[in-house]
């Protein structure tokens, strides 16, 4: 369970208590603290008391900011630097499509199971009354926590479409049902009225809170809120070769590589950098439903890696205007097949191919998301956990310092300068010359670049 309650925000709700209010603590932090998970933030909510006498035991505490005042919201810093926010109670009014279709009128006088009754999912619409934590249950959440089900409190669940989006990211995290009459609501919902953002930031949780983000994707298949992801829907049916992929359509291997990629997240690396790893597992094969044909007895793909690039960026661009994210995505989407391929010709490759790899995509990220395609399938190797090609292609990448960084031209301009050369084009095509040979293994290091640039401005001196 998590830790009591801090003493200062106890001694704010004891001061709330005896100037006539009530406290609350609301939301994730009460459901996370009864399933036993880590808790969140901290969102109080207030009850019978006005804003001004709100605000005088506020400011004995800390500085309050009167940012959200007109949804009823005061995020509150204390002297020690904790913030938390503290909410009135309040009514909604439906005024129009999306998010921002709201009349929001803060109401201290409401009663805790009214203005719960507007919250999404029952198991969402507990509070603890403070500063005793008592669990305060109106709508019947504890039961379906405890049922392991997510069910809509009332008929307001459908004003806000992104709930449905919810439904599918909290079934992932936490492994629960959805309640048939909920499923229906969200099938229903026009996620098309939401700004890409809030779709972004839900597919965020699914791809990096959830252990098993193919649950949430699947619930979306079977309520039919894949229509508004059309590059996904295109995956479902699609063929593949059963020697290589006995798990059945691309569909189903695309959710088995994405449990695969979430097995791989790390926190070595940013919080970026794991999303564009999911991301990558999710879009990896949306080049296949263009690509795939039946020719010699078997089901193929042809350059689906390459053509994958066009619906990658199609369904990125309708989440998130992140430049650097969907160009690290497609990236990985576009090499993703080139462990496998170096590995089959190893015998007969040139390190060249490697260094010239590492020029366009990190070799230990693609790698990651390589193995993840590697073993989201159900052959014998794949249930066997291994992945010899990356293991390989990780230890070349190692011997030729080029696992984690591109590599670098040994020549540069200062040098060419020094050695008497005038600035201009001419410098540019000499380093990158070198740096040809350089990628091929004519120039083992930078004494040699040197040598070798010597040679060629001696030669042009003496003609």
């Amino acid at each position: 369970m998590s830790p009591v309650l801090p003493s200062a925000l106890q001694t704010i709700a004891l001061e709330i208590t005896a100037a006539g209010g009530e406290a609350y603590v609301v939301g994730g932090w009460v459901r996370d603290r009864l399933l036993g998970v880590p808790c969140g933030d901290f969102d109080i909510e207030v009850y019978g008391l006005a804003l001004d006498p709100l605000l005088a035991i506020l400011k004995k505490h800390g500085k309050p900011n009167l940012v959200g005042k007109a949804f009823g919201v005061i995020t509150m810093t204390l002297r020690d630097g904790t913030i938390y926010d503290f909410a009135f109670p309040r009514t909604e009014k439906k005024t129009g499509d999306g998010h921002r279709g709201f009349d929001v009128t803060p109401d201290p006088h409401l009663d805790f199971a009214t203005a719960s009754s507007r919250r999404d999912f029952t198991i969402n619409a507990m509070g603890m009354r403070l500063p005793d934590l008592e669990l305060v249950d109106c709508h019947g959440g504890r039961a379906d926590l405890d049922a392991k089900l997510l069910r809509h409190v009332s008929p307001a669940f459908s004003e806000d479409p992104l709930r449905a989006l919810r439904a599918v990211q909290f079934a992932a995290r936490f492994g629960f049902d959805i309640h048939p009459a909920t499923q229906a609501l969200c099938a229903a919902q026009p996620l098309e009225e939401l700004p890409r953002e809030r779709l972004f930031a839900e597919f965020k949780k699914l791809l990096l809170q959830s252990d098993r983000p193919s649950i949430g994707l699947e619930w979306m298949r079977r309520m039919d809120l894949l229509r508004f992801f059309p590059e996904l829907t295109e995956l479902i049916g699609v063929p593949q070769e059963p020697e290589w992929h006995p798990e059945g359509d691309v569909w189903t291997h695309t959710l088995m590589v994405v449990d695969q990629a979430a097995r791989l997240r790390t926190p070595d690396y940013s919080e970026t950098e794991n999303l564009a790893l999911m991301f990558a597992a999710l879009c990896h094969d949306l080049g296949k439903p263009a690509t795939t044909v039946f020719k010699d007895e078997r089901w193929r793909s042809p350059a689906h890696e390459a053509l994958g690039d066009k619906p990658t960026r199609s369904f990125m661009v309708r989440l998130t205007n992140e430049i650097e994210l969907i160009g690290a995505v497609v990236t990985l989407v576009r090499e993703h097949l080139k462990p496998s391929q170096l590995y089959n010709v190893r015998h007969e490759l040139r390190p060249a191919a490697i260094r010239r790899l590492a020029l366009r995509v990190n070799i230990e990220k693609l790698v990651r998301l390589a193995r993840a395609d590697h073993l989201g399938r159900t052959n014998e190797e794949a249930l066997a956990g291994l992945f010899p090609p990356g293991e390989w292609l990780l230890e070349e990448s190692r011997k030729l310092d080029v696992l984690t960084q591109k590599p670098a031209p040994y020549l540069t301009g200062k040098f060419l300068l020094s050695l008497g050369l005038k600035p201009g084009p001419e410098l540019g095509k000499l380093i990158q010359e070198s740096f040809e040979l350089q990628l091929e293994g004519d120039l083992a290091d930078v004494a040699a670049a040197e040598n070798w640039a010597r040679k060629h401005v001696e030669k042009r001196v003496a003609s």
